[in-house]
């Protein structure tokens, strides 16, 4: 494989550790809160593992409600609070998400009971591999590209039982700091696995994921999880920033047609996501505006005057 290749599977960043916030530009909780939080959080992770056990055994309506009410405990125990904008579908859906951090996960999970799609190596976690692969994550492994196709046909597998499905088609987390567009990953939202939702006539539904400190009310990159980080380096800003807020905006599904093009639909969900205006034609994209619940951020119009470069 060409290193040219490896970049384009491989999306990366712009980040590094100017992209972190400076010293004493969040507030910080004392070091005997921090303490508690991680031993909160750690205990929130080990009582994942009877929850796991529990899913295939419950109701919907319940597993759903346990799923989401353990995700947003977990998040708090860390030390975030979340904040969800918006109503989704109530039938199954591809969830796509800018990628910030690994609270993420626990963001998207709080929205709704789904199936994740995340990059092998967090199969390795302490206790959280274990509860990822227990609650039937689908693992990316971004070194064999001609895998691909497999994952795609599994997350298709997922949606046409019935079970939504999360993404994060950056492919990296990024800072997402304020007008820190140079770090956002080159060539946008990865289109592969927006094939899936186009095979099995499934909405797609854009996630908004924006972090903030409201002891300042500034956004902030503090529970950022960068390329140069390590995982235990980010917990320890996430439980030691005061009043972290986690926020997840709903937008508006998008209903691609039976022969829609996934890197158009790639492009229109990347565009409500990161609020961009576009210009164009929707029929182009063959997105069928299939009314659900009011979206809390406007859909734009589809660019379609050229077509993206993105990997498959």
């Amino acid at each position: 494989m060409t290193a040219a290749t490896r970049d384009l599977w491989r999306p990366s960043s712009g980040c590094d550790d100017d992209c972190l916030p400076a010293a004493g530009e969040v507030p910080t909780v004392p070091v005997a809160r921090r303490v508690l939080r991680l031993v909160a959080a750690l205990g929130m992770l080990l009582a994942g593992i009877p929850v796991v056990l529990l899913l295939p055994v419950l109701p919907t309506r319940e597993r759903q409600a346990l799923v989401s009410g353990w995700a947003r405990a977990t998040a708090r125990a860390f030390g975030a609070r979340l904040v969800i904008r918006g109503r989704l579908p109530r039938r199954r859906a591809l969830l796509v998400a800018n990628h910030v951090s690994w609270l993420d996960i626990l963001a998207v999970l709080a929205v709704a009971p789904t199936r994740m799609v995340a990059k092998r190596e967090i199969r390795s976690w302490p206790v959280v591999g274990l509860l990822a692969a227990a609650a039937g994550t689908v693992f990316v492994d971004r070194a064999r590209p001609l895998a691909l196709p497999t994952t795609v046909a599994r997350v298709a597998d997922a949606l046409r039982a019935g079970r939504s499905v999360a993404v994060f088609p950056e492919g990296t987390t990024w800072c997402a700091g304020s007008g820190a567009t140079d770090c956002r990953p080159g060539g946008g939202f990865r289109p592969a696995t927006f094939q899936a939702a186009i095979d099995t006539g499934s909405p797609v539904v854009p996630l908004r994921l924006t972090y903030s400190c409201a002891a300042t009310g500034l956004s902030t990159t503090a529970a950022a999880f960068l390329g140069a980080d390590t995982l235990l380096r980010s917990v320890a800003r996430v439980v030691a920033a005061r009043e972290l807020v986690v926020s997840v905006t709903i937008a508006g599904a998008l209903h691609p047609a039976r022969d829609a093009d996934r890197r158009l639909l790639a492009r229109a969900a990347e565009s409500a996501v990161h609020l961009v205006p576009t210009a164009g034609a929707v029929a182009r994209a063959r997105l069928r505006p299939v009314p659900t619940a009011t979206p809390a951020v406007p859909v734009p119009t589809l660019l379609v005057d050229r077509e993206l470069d993105l990997a498959a």
